[in-house]
């Protein structure tokens, strides 16, 4: 299991780190909203544990912007807001958990591991297109046995190309599910599609990933 640690306290962060790597789950670490999401956004965690008074970006822009992004690792919020309000926002801003400062490091350990388990266990499953298996428990993606490296963009798009699969999935669609409202710049999804195209079909003899022009993308074992 893998776990980032959003928290501006640099005292606290290390005590939470210590004591979850002590108990066998790895920790990242980020003191600000800006590096947390960059982190976020690149790589693969189990789970994120975000503070809401961070510099940079507070908590509740970070949680809403990783759900608009798509992102479904559990979110749980631990902070010194214990407001009803304050825990309402959270949770509608896309958290699943709302802890309140102090919190014993043994019930935040048994938080985490409830919701990686409900995620696990209620949300994820398996994809496979031809030889193209996406496993959303760990999000791990392997083609022919090969394991494939993946940016977090690059993933959610493979996703939905996976879920829609063999129909073809719009340009607009992918953005939208991608990017949600802040739609990028015009080349952006080819260039992600050129990525993925590379990650995915070489050096495979069998392309998976097509292009209908003027319309978008397909993933099937053919090109008809």
């Amino acid at each position: 299991m893998r776990v980032l640690i959003i928290e501006d306290n640099r005292q606290l962060a290390a005590n939470l780190v210590d004591y979850l790597e002590a108990r066998g789950i790895a920790a990242d670490f980020a003191a600000d909203g800006v590096a947390g999401r960059r982190l976020a956004m690149a790589q693969r965690f189990d789970a994120i544990v975000l503070d809401l008074g961070l510099p940079g970006m507070n908590g509740m822009s970070l949680c809403r912007e990783l759900r608009d992004s798509g992102a479904e690792v559990p979110i749980i919020i631990l902070t010194a807001r214990g407001e009803l309000d304050a825990k309402l926002r959270g949770l509608a801003e896309g958290a699943d958990d709302y802890l309140v400062k102090p919190v014993p490091l043994v019930e935040l350990e048994a938080r985490i591991r409830a919701q990686v388990r409900r995620f696990r266990g209620g949300f994820a499953r398996r994809l496979s297109v031809a030889d193209l298996v996406m496993d959303e428990a760990t999000m791990e993606v392997r083609r022919a046995g090969r394991l494939l490296s993946l940016t977090r963009t690059d993933y959610n798009l493979l996703r939905v190309l996976m879920r829609q699969s063999p129909a073809v999935v719009s340009r607009r669609q992918l953005e939208d599910e991608v990017w949600g409202e802040r739609l990028p710049e015009s080349d952006t999804l080819r260039a992600h599609i050129h990525r993925l195209r590379r990650a995915v079909d070489q050096p495979s003899e069998c392309p998976l990933v097509h292009t209908v022009h003027g319309v978008g993308y397909r993933l099937a074992a053919d090109d008809t």
